[in-house]
């Protein structure tokens, strides 16, 4: 399932309609660090979730484009996960509880 992703060929960015309940600051966050992505590499990105709830960044670009930076984007989605983890975690977080309506672990012995 897509979260968002962002497209640098026809300048669009996309956030599936079932994360419009997110905090406006979260879907500012995820818009803006998608835009800089595909501004600064080319090409397109996605976060997407797995079966597991588990976040996935996917870049690409199209055939025969020359000007986009497959080492700069992997460099910079590995700089982004760093930097980022607390943020992603929590995505993963939303996603198990209210997409696939998981119980939390709080951590918590029941």
């Amino acid at each position: 399932m897509v979260l968002c992703g962002s497209n640098s060929y026809n300048q669009k960015y996309y956030l599936d309609p079932q994360f419009e309940k997110l905090p406006t600051q979260i879907k500012e966050e995820l818009k803006i660090m998608c835009v800089l992505f595909t501004e600064e590499v080319g090409g397109t990105i996605t976060f997407e979730y797995d079966d597991d709830g588990e976040l996935i960044i996917t870049t690409g670009c199209d055939e025969g484009d020359l000007l986009y930076d497959d080492i700069g984007a992997g460099l910079l989605v590995k700089k982004m996960r760093s930097e980022r983890r607390e943020f992603f975690e929590s995505l993963e977080l939303y996603y198990r509880v209210f997409i696939l309506h998981e119980k939390p672990d709080l951590g918590e012995d029941d």
